[in-house]
């Protein structure tokens, strides 16, 4: 059986615009498909969407995927822009370290929110499209930290142990109705995650030990071109050569 091919077919990328997201959304318009993405600010999207557009047909939106109602308004923009979704990448997330002592319930509620409430609410919206459609992928973006807990990790691990969790509840969910969920768990990725996110990527030093972003990316198409008849459900992804302990 050939691979499947992602020409005009439609991704649905949250965080889209920087980092993994936007490496993603390159990776998936140079394949032919059309990308829409979001961010939680406009000047971020426009930028995202301005660069990508040559590459292909991009939809962008401002919305935070902590809430549902951006949520809502996320996914029916997309359906209505491109007149159907075949792919979600739940690629949103951001982290807050601390110890448990330290962790202020007001950033531990931001964190899950995000981290895995977001992940719910995007897969719950565009559920009803893929089940008419008769199928579709879900690539949810999490963490090796959703397997190996950390000191100051208690609310980050939390997050990550959950969308493991709720990745393989899902594929077993919604596998007869042609739904395939995939998880990739990278270890320490070249981005600016953790930052305020104000500066620029292309400005810092690339780190040249830890994961390219474009790595994930193409990990992200090989699991959609696989044959409809096989599900890579889970892909742990570290950095070859990582610093030495000392």
């Amino acid at each position: 059986m050939p691979q499947n091919e992602l020409k005009d077919k439609v991704a649905v990328v949250t965080g889209g615009t920087r980092g993994i997201g936007r490496a993603i959304a390159e990776r998936l318009l140079d394949e032919g498909a059309h990308v829409a993405l979001c961010g939680t600010r406009q000047k971020s999207v426009d930028d995202a969407v301005g660069q990508l557009s040559p590459r292909g047909r991009v939809f962008g939106i401002v919305a935070d995927v902590s809430k549902i109602d951006d949520v809502r308004r996320f996914i029916a923009g997309a359906h209505a822009a491109f007149g159907a979704l075949n792919i979600l990448v739940n690629n949103a997330g951001a982290g807050a370290f601390a110890s448990v002592a330290q962790l202020t319930p007001e950033a531990w509620d931001k964190m899950i929110a995000l981290n895995l409430s977001g992940v719910h609410y995007c897969c719950h919206e565009i559920m009803p499209i893929f089940k008419q459609a008769g199928g579709g992928d879900v690539v949810n973006i999490g963490s090796l930290a959703g397997v190996n807990a950390f000191a100051g990790g208690a609310g980050y691990n939390a997050s990550k142990f959950g969308v493991v969790g709720y990745s393989e509840a899902m594929m077993l969910d919604h596998r007869d109705d042609g739904v395939r969920v995939s998880l990739i768990m990278p270890g320490s990725v070249d981005t600016d995650f953790g930052s305020t996110g104000s500066g620029s990527e292309s400005a810092r030093p690339r780190s040249a030990w830890k994961i390219a972003p474009e790595d994930i990316a193409d990990i992200v198409v090989s699991m959609l071109k696989m044959p409809g008849r096989t599900t890579v459900s889970r892909v742990e992804v570290r950095p070859s050569r990582p610093p030495r302990k000392t």
